[in-house]
């Protein structure tokens, strides 16, 4: 197969895993807002964490031993596809009269197989240009930046047709999963691999959880799932603030009310470039030092939303906490994911870098969502305008509770963490971070 040609394809499918997600994941929240479940919001978001923490490792098993991981990625987005659309038809067919138990329920089987496609997306791409006899280290990233791409035009595809406040983005992102689910069928084969005995906690992954009897690790584990806390925040939040002030008269036909999702790309827009700095800062301030800036990165997000607006000159704070989100995201992801790289031993790497995904995106994100949700209806509430509901109250506050959550959390983190300095953790020279391929928050 030439290689040109395995490039052309992987883009697609990268570009299209993604559109998936980022056809929902930011506007979601406005839409559960509007139709009287702002209260739910935590719960919805707190799902992606719940199955992440074992669904991925499920999935992952069947298709390393059972079925190529093509065909498990294509029948994984048919089914969160199918239940995603059903989700979308469900909020279309009741309107105003939305329940919480049928959305949620619908919801929660989508993302439970939406999730392990991730890694499984990957999966098939290492696979593929392997076979095409290509390096993954040095093609992959500039593969996997289409990822990004795809998410950007899909929250920007969802604002323009005015479907962030409706189910319709429900159904665009099934309508891009069943593609996605039949181009999957097309893509190289990923042989099943015969596996040899393994002990059970080999088998299972738990071989990773030995890493707590050392106690920086354990601290370090314990830190990754306390700073995850903050990766669905404004993933859940952003859109339902920044849309709530169209209550206010003077705000109501800024472009940010408007286009609130135009807005929150931004972040991802950011992230994509601060993954660019990451070798620099890694070389020139080790790991500690570089965690600590995506600590108070997140005091910087939460903070500037805190004290903007979608007004002129307001809405600069707004823009910053957007550019201070790729530093906030890709400097705890990408470093961490290093960091335990170097710190393991081959038999249980990919173990460990499993158990700093549950850590993060699995609890962390979990209880992040739920603490959020419980801080944003303390107040909070929702008030009735147009037909529509907003969730108005003291956001302002909201937001500084978060900031001085993250604003802890990095001090205590500064305090007890040991730095292991910039050699024991240093970068290979070929080392390009897109490779390390984060969850999107």
């Amino acid at each position: 197969m030439k290689t040109q040609n395995i490039t052309l394809r992987l883009i697609l499918m990268n570009f299209l895993q993604y559109a998936v997600w980022g056809a929902y994941l930011t506007s979601m929240g406005s839409y559960l807002a509007g139709a009287g479940l702002g209260g739910k919001i935590g719960l919805f978001f707190s799902m992606q964490g719940i199955v992440s923490i074992f669904m991925p490792a499920l999935v992952g098993i069947i298709a390393d031993r059972f079925i190529p991981a093509q065909k498990v990625l294509s029948g994984c987005h048919f089914i969160a596809a199918l239940f995603m659309i059903a989700a979308g038809w469900y909020g279309l067919s009741a309107g105003s009269s939305v329940q919480f138990g049928p959305l949620f329920t619908l919801y929660a089987i989508s993302v439970a197989f939406y999730m392990p496609t991730i890694a499984l997306s990957n999966s098939v791409a290492y696979a593929a240009l392997e076979g095409a006899g290509k390096d993954t280290v040095k093609t992959f990233p500039p593969i996997r930046v289409f990822g990004t791409v795809g998410f950007i035009c899909s929250m920007i595809a969802v604002d323009l047709l005015k479907f962030q406040h409706t189910p319709y983005q429900f159904c665009v992102s099934g309508g891009l999963g069943i593609l996605l689910a039949l181009y999957a069928l097309t893509l190289p084969n990923v042989p099943v691999k015969k596996v040899q005995a393994q002990s059970f906690m080999e088998a299972t992954g738990l071989k990773a959880f030995t890493l707590f009897r050392n106690q920086q690790m354990a601290i370090f584990f314990i830190f990754s799932m306390l700073l995850g806390a903050a990766l669905q925040i404004t993933n859940g939040f952003a859109n339902p603030y920044i849309s709530q002030f169209v209550t206010d008269p003077q705000y109501q036909h800024t472009f940010g009310v408007e286009h609130a999702n135009i807005l929150i790309s931004l972040s991802q827009m950011s992230e994509t470039l601060c993954i660019l700095l990451i070798p620099f800062f890694m070389k020139r301030f080790g790991i500690k030092k570089v965690m600590l800036i995506a600590m108070f990165a997140w005091v910087f997000r939460f903070g500037f939303f805190g004290i903007g607006n979608p007004g002129f000159p307001g809405v600069i704070w707004f823009i910053l906490s957007m550019l201070v989100y790729g530093v906030a995201f890709d400097f705890f992801n990408i470093s961490g994911s290093l960091y335990v790289n170097r710190k393991t031993t081959d038999d249980i790497r990919s173990s460990a870098q499993g158990l700093f995904m549950l850590m993060t995106n699995g609890l962390g994100a979990t209880i992040g969502s739920l603490a959020a949700q419980a801080v944003v209806n303390a107040f909070t509430h929702p008030a009735e305008v147009g037909g529509r509901f907003y969730t108005v109250g003291d956001w302002d506050t909201v937001w500084f509770i978060f900031a001085a959550y993250a604003l802890v959390v990095g001090i205590v983190f500064l305090l007890i963490f040991k730095d292991p300095g910039k050699d024991e953790v240093a970068m290979d020279p070929d080392f390009n971070p897109k490779a390390e391929d984060p969850t999107k928050g």
